[in-house]
């Protein structure tokens, strides 16, 4: 477990952890075992598959900016990857309408768990976005590069060409590693990575 000298924010209720890490380096699995240890987290990509899953409040608006991309179960992600995917102007006009409905459940989680000492939001795009800026301190999940592509290429429909394109996407690894207060290694064990993140848990609620 690394800790960073950045500077923090005061310690205040509930203090927020930053949880992200590139694809394939575990980041759910590790959402889960905070959430085992009675942190709550907020997982930013499922609040946008609810948001764009059958009768999900984004879908008309996706359909009107690419039409065909949805149907009768919402938003068909392999359709809309395909046409935002290394298009940078599309990829934008998405976001515009994906980030400030996330944002608002984000919020409406962080009033919900006001009384909580610690809670986790679990961010794929912490650095890319700036919400590092608005968090206590950051965790990053991380694994060796060739346990990453092989957890990535077992995903349906993933080529390399793809996973060469998401990663462009985001920021290198050892980027990430460089600016995290924890580092959550996840090419160990299960009961070892558990055993931190129950570690980084245990600090906070010890304040």
């Amino acid at each position: 477990m690394k800790f960073s000298k950045r500077p923090h924010r005061p310690l205040r209720r509930p203090f927020v952890i930053g949880l992200t890490g590139s694809i394939g380096m575990g980041k759910s699995t590790a959402a889960q075992m905070f959430e085992r240890e009675g942190v709550p987290v907020f997982d930013a990509d499922a609040e946008v598959h609810r948001l764009q899953a059958r009768g999900g409040a984004l879908v008309p608006a996706i359909e009107a900016r690419f039409p065909g991309t949805t149907g009768p179960d919402g938003v068909d992600r392999q359709k809309l990857g395909a046409l935002v995917l290394g298009n940078t102007h599309e990829l934008a006009a998405l976001e515009a309408i994906v980030h400030p409905a996330v944002a608002r459940a984000q919020r409406e989680f962080l009033m919900r768990n006001r009384a909580r000492d610690v809670v986790i939001l679990d961010i794929p795009l912490l650095f890319e976005r700036g919400g590092w800026r608005k968090v206590g301190a950051i965790a990053v999940v991380s694994a060796p590069a060739w346990v990453q592509t092989k957890r990535v290429m077992r995903r349906p429909g993933m080529t390399y060409a793809k996973l060469k394109a998401i990663r462009h996407l985001q920021v290198p690894d050892r980027v990430k590693r460089a600016r995290a207060d924890f580092i959550i290694e996840t090419a160990r064990p299960k009961r070892e990575t558990h055993r931190e993140i129950r570690r980084i848990a245990s600090c906070f609620r010890s304040r």
